[in-house]
């Protein structure tokens, strides 16, 4: 089965850059029309420019994932341009504060859980009359840190977002079946994206449990990261007709990474 969006309209959030961006002109290259969301207008317009160049149809809107006003208005406005909304990919999110609980504030562990938890919940929520309309997917971005792997000591108010994400997206799928929406979560490991500008480590080899793994983090690249593409090319799997029978369904993307650093 062809892998198209002919007749689609998505919103994508976080795309400005990596896994977002990738996705949005995959999507767009698929046939969708691409609303794209973000909290940084400029890199979101020279996207919107990309695929346009290419013939597609594309809206920058700038938004904070985590204000529930902010995703509000950008669902409404995606919708008043583009049309109703039929897939969702949500996809924004910040590593955040990687420290032993001692020195992880409040402020610290509600940054990242209202960005990459709350933002996702906001995402679906504002979208999801669109959704039920016409039916559709709903992809969430996830990570290995928190459903497959967990040795990355001092992550843990990103690894409790991103296991929070997975029972969300277990909930939700079979709640919005009857409504022929499906909901799928991608699980990325090592990824070549700008995330780590947002990663702010500190004293965590005084809580680190040392390990002596086998030489390659990346098992199936002998190290190599990921490429955001590849990402994209699930994503796209999952948003197309061609995985119209999976639901509540999470994929890792990570080269055997956390098999062997579980």
């Amino acid at each position: 089965m062809e892998l198209a969006l002919a007749d689609r309209v998505a919103l994508v959030t976080g795309a400005g850059e990596g896994i977002g961006k990738a996705t949005a002109i995959k999507f767009a290259q698929a046939g969708a029309k691409v609303a794209l969301v973000g909290r940084t207008l400029a890199p979101m317009e020279k996207v919107a420019a990309t695929i346009r160049k290419s013939g597609g149809q594309a809206l920058a809107i700038k938004a904070d994932v985590s204000r529930p006003s902010d995703m509000e208005a950008a669902v409404e406005r995606a919708g008043e341009v583009l049309g109703t909304i039929t897939t969702v990919m949500a996809n924004a999110g910040i590593n955040g504060l990687w420290a032993p609980l001692e020195q992880l504030s409040p402020d610290d562990w509600d940054e990242t859980l209202n960005i990459n938890l709350k933002g996702t919940f906001l995402t679906v929520k504002y979208a999801l009359p669109h959704l039920k309309r016409a039916g559709g997917s709903v992809i969430i971005v996830s990570s290995v840190n928190g459903t497959r792997m967990f040795s990355n000591t001092g992550a843990s108010a990103y690894a409790t977002s991103k296991a929070g994400q997975v029972a969300f997206a277990k909930m939700i799928a079979l709640e919005l079946a009857p409504s022929r929406v499906r909901v799928n979560v991608i699980c990325p490991g090592a990824i070549e994206t700008s995330i780590d500008d947002n990663t702010e480590q500190k004293d965590l080899k005084k809580v680190k449990t040392p390990v002596e793994f086998p030489k390659g983090a990346i098992p199936l690249t002998g190290g190599a990261s990921g490429k955001a593409e590849q990402v994209a090319d699930l994503a796209l799997f999952l948003a197309s007709d061609a995985s119209s029978h999976i639901s509540g369904t999470e994929v890792w993307i990570d080269g055997a990474q956390s098999l062997l650093q579980g």
